[in-house]
């Protein structure tokens, strides 16, 4: 099948994407999000506190890195040593995001929480154990009587984390003050955005997170290689189809967050670009095209989260 043939059968069910209409549905990150900024720096603390696993080793931040939002290696490692199956994607800007978790399993951020805390590889702990040590902390206990009204539990700190992680967005990219009027794209940059809509990437990149909207399969044109503990929506469905179906990944800040894909198999934006043009359009990208694909996505880096800014916790 030649090259622009395959191109319009990509586009041709969401041909709204295209040309000038593609613009209106990549929207810029908003400079600010409601949240509750008590509760959130609350939440800032927990997602630090290593105390909150089993084995007192793994916080939410040891996956989830304070300068990226991501995990460098392949896969995430939890207590005890134990080696994940899943490349741990970006907590930043994930407030955008239509669900959590890459098969969607998590309803929003505050349901999402819980998940990797039970996990008996990630972080190993139940209910009980985490609201016994909250209660009896000296600056758990007090904080969370005063900002809920009541003693510790867990759903008030997965509340706190969620709002935590609610404020970390991004803004403010080169690529939004493009978007807003406000500045312009490198020349490359800008060669990269026409291209990136031209080649129907746009069709499953967009909305404010350039990702994280809606469910695709790895491998839509040449299959991808598909194994048993695949975080994918077959492992909740069990359905046939669903095999290699992952929510797609946000685009901001991605040349921050290597490695790519869920399985952490493309170690640079390179590999990723290379492996995602031949997996689902079906051809390989010119030398030209990938240095401007880069480009562009480059241009997608914007602002560190404010809450982060004046205290790094590592």
């Amino acid at each position: 099948m030649k090259r622009k043939l395959r191109i319009f059968l990509l586009l041709s069910p969401l041909w709204i994407w295209s040309g000038s209409m593609a613009g209106r549905a990549v929207q810029p990150i908003p400079r600010h999000v409601d949240y509750d900024h008590a509760k959130a720096e609350l939440g800032k603390r927990l997602f630090f506190d290593p105390k909150l696993s089993r084995d007192g080793t793994v916080a939410c931040a040891t996956c989830h890195h304070a300068d990226s939002g991501a995990d460098t290696r392949p896969v995430s490692i939890g207590i005890r040593g134990q080696k994940g199956s899943v490349n741990a994607p970006t907590v930043f800007n994930s407030v955008f995001n239509f669900r959590q978790m890459w098969s969607g399993r998590a309803r929003d951020l505050k349901d999402q929480v819980g998940m990797p805390l039970h996990n008996p590889v990630e972080m190993g702990m139940d209910r009980r154990r985490i609201a016994d040590y909250l209660q009896h902390d000296s600056l758990y206990g007090p904080r969370f009587r005063q900002l809920y009204g009541r003693p510790a539990n867990f759903d008030d700190m997965s509340d706190a984390i969620a709002q935590f992680e609610t404020a970390l967005i991004t803004p403010d990219s080169p690529f939004d003050l493009y978007l807003r009027g406000e500045g312009s794209l490198s020349p490359a940059a800008l060669k990269g955005w026409r291209l990136f809509k031209r080649l129907g990437c746009i069709t499953c990149h967009n909305g404010i997170n350039l990702g994280g909207n809606s469910f695709q399969k790895m491998g839509l044109i040449n299959s991808y290689d598909w194994r048993r503990n695949n975080p994918d929506r077959y492992s909740l469905t069990r359905q046939e189809s669903d095999k290699n179906v992952y929510k797609v990944p946000t685009l901001r800040n991605v040349a921050l967050t290597a490695p790519y894909f869920h399985d952490g198999s493309a170690k640079t934006l390179r590999d990723a670009l290379v492996k995602m043009a031949y997996h689902n359009l079906g051809f390989d990208l010119s030398e030209e095209e990938i240095r401007d694909l880069e480009a562009f996505l480059k241009s997608l880096t914007g602002k560190h989260p404010s809450i982060l800014r004046d205290e790094k916790q590592e």
